[in-house]
């Protein structure tokens, strides 16, 4: 695990990090042909998609291992994208691999996994809250050999440029069990019922590409029902799945941004001259900041971790109770 950890060190500080300033000043498009490079190096070093199977052509890693990667990555913006890891083509995929018929991932899984295509994720609604996924308005009514649904979402991640949605829908309404209402479906976003509206801006930011938020819109979106993603009204079930691990990278990312961060406040709290040879890091407010900076990260890891490994011991679910 550390000679991969190496590798995957050295490839984010000598090729995505000097990205960086051209891609926040320019937009992820411009430097995408550098990215597609990097992604391709990281192919033929065999650190592509870390968190899958040897059989689908990853490095096999447990949770807690790819967490341990996902902190390194984590260190750029552009990290997990190099390595096929982002947020949402990461839990799809993990969602079609679990739950998909053999045609999905045929048609949809194979090519995520590949990196010929990007996915988003439907789920958060206008008028609903986010947070609580069994009370949505999108509805997808079983017509013959197909599903219609009709519905809006937003902040539909990483919908622009994606060829994909997975949209979460209610099937049925009328289900006693409120957690037994809704479905996942594989939606195309060339399918005529499907509309890409804006991209919702996010602390000011528009974001471009994966780095988005969409707003979307379903209008007599005809899909055959084949596109339903486990079974009728296993929504559900399928989204704690998904974004159980999902927080898990999430929280190791951030981990990642705030060690960079530590380090950024090393450097310049070391390199600043209040007077000749004094420097910004002899005063002890500074070093009491920088300390308590680095033991906050040490906890944070070591919750996260042990999080990390109930999910692997007890399953989502399972840990929820711990």
């Amino acid at each position: 695990m550390g000679d991969y950890l190496e590798k995957i060190f050295q490839i984010v500080e000598e090729d995505i990090v000097p990205l960086e300033q051209d891609f926040l000043m320019n937009g992820f498009g411009h430097v995408l042909p550098q990215l597609n490079e990097c992604r391709k190096k990281v192919k033929e070093q065999g650190l592509w998609t870390p968190y899958l199977s040897e059989e689908y052509g990853g490095m096999g890693l447990t949770l807690v291992e790819f967490a341990a990667v996902s902190e390194l990555l984590g260190k750029t913006p552009l990290g997990h994208y190099c390595f096929n890891s982002q947020a949402p083509d990461i839990g799809n995929i993990e969602l079609l691999k679990d739950h998909g018929s053999d045609q999905l991932k045929s048609e949809f899984l194979l090519p995520l996994i590949s990196g010929e295509i990007r996915s988003c994720f439907g789920m958060t609604e206008p008028q609903r809250p986010g947070s609580n996924p069994t009370w949505m308005d999108t509805l997808a009514v079983r017509d013959g050999d197909d599903y219609v649904i009709n519905g809006n979402k937003w902040f539909t991640s990483a919908a622009d440029g994606a060829s994909i949605c997975i949209v979460m829908a209610v099937t049925d309404p009328e289900a006693e069990n409120k957690y037994e209402r809704a479905s996942m479906f594989v939606v195309p976003l060339d399918n005529p019922g499907f509309k890409v509206i804006r991209n919702i801006p996010v602390m000011g930011d528009v974001g471009e590409d994966y780095m988005s938020h969409g707003e979307t819109r379903l209008t007599d979106c005809r899909i055959p029902a084949s596109n339903i993603i486990g079974k009728e009204g296993k929504g559900f079930i399928l989204a704690q799945e998904r974004l159980g691990p999902g927080r898990i990278h999430h929280c190791m990312r951030w981990i990642g941004i705030c060690e960079r961060a530590v380090g950024l406040m090393c450097g310049r709290s070391s390199s600043r001259e209040l007077s000749p040879n004094k420097f910004l890091a002899e005063k002890q407010t500074i070093q009491n900041w920088i300390s308590e900076s680095a033991a906050a990260i040490y906890g944070a890891r070591l919750m996260v971790l042990d999080c990390a490994k109930k999910i692997e011991a007890h399953q989502t679910k399972g840990a929820r109770k711990e």
